[in-house]
């Protein structure tokens, strides 16, 4: 299996992006609208914010699952026993966030949105007719007027020697929500399980945008479009005093949302939570 990035404004470009995530998880594009200033500008003022006090201010709402989550309760992933190295702040256009960062955190929440939406019209237009006759409504519509979809900014910290042993950015994992959409992440580390069980690693040129299916997709495509085992690893080395900022959209359909005969959106998504821990 091999990652190769498809030019978003190529004319069979959804035709290969399709492709991609069909047969391994993932599309990579390259040429998208999202500007790389504002990606940029959003990692480094976001890593400033993780290295101050500051955070504690936003500390998470346990009802809502908006805010600032710190290390000591990150996730561990599903079949895991090891917390993930990593903080995080979950952004919702209703929830808290700084005020001086909130501006260009919504900019790049509304031009991400945009884009997805896109993206999954491309995914049903190139539904075999017996994949798309399952979906209960078009994919675009199942997120139009969501407030269910979430911005996440990651901070993994640098490595000091004292994690626990075992302990890993992000164990092997699959994500919950439709699509994911992912600018590559200042450090590499991002890897894909491939369907013969090894580990691949995302090009992580600047400027790629990184996209992969979700649970949500897979079970309303009845498998057709699979959700792929991801993780994220330590650096290795000099890179180990390196931090790593990432930035995914999970794009979350509205709740009531038929998935499938087994699940409406919500069912869902409270489901993995509780396997997750979170609630």
């Amino acid at each position: 299996m091999k990652l190769e990035a498809v030019d978003y404004n190529a004319e069979n470009a959804a035709e290969l992006f399709v492709e991609s995530l069909r047969t391994t998880g993932f599309g990579v594009l390259k040429n998208h609208p999202i500007q790389q200033e504002l990606v940029q500008s959003i990692y480094d003022n976001w890593h400033r914010f993780f290295n101050t006090e500051e955070k504690e201010n936003f500390r998470f709402n346990v009802e809502t699952q908006d805010g600032f989550f710190p290390s000591e309760v990150s996730e561990v992933a599903k079949g895991h026993t090891k917390k993930d190295i990593k903080e995080y702040f979950h952004y919702y256009p209703w929830g808290q966030c700084p005020a001086e960062l909130k501006d260009e955190l919504q900019r790049y929440y509304d031009e991400a949105n945009k884009l997805a939406g896109e993206l999954l019209a491309w995914v049903e237009n190139h539904s075999p007719a017996s994949v798309s006759e399952g979906y209960s409504q078009s994919l675009s519509s199942m997120i139009d007027g969501s407030d269910k979809t979430l911005l996440r900014v990651l901070h993994y910290p640098p490595l000091n020697g004292e994690e626990e042993l075992g302990a890993i950015r992000a164990g092997a994992h699959e994500d919950i929500n439709l699509l994911t959409v992912l600018p590559s992440a200042n450090e590499p580390g991002l890897q894909v399980q491939t369907k013969e069980g090894d580990w691949l690693d995302v090009p992580c040129d600047f400027g790629n945008l990184i996209i992969n299916i979700g649970d949500m997709l897979q079970e309303a495509s009845g498998g057709y479009f699979p959700s792929t085992t991801h993780r994220v690893v330590n650096p290795e080395g000099t890179d180990k005093t390196k931090a790593r900022i990432s930035l995914p959209l999970f794009l979350h359909p509205k709740p009531e949302v038929v998935l499938s005969e087994r699940y409406t959106a919500d069912s869902y998504l409270m489901e993995r939570l509780r396997e997750l821990g979170v609630i």
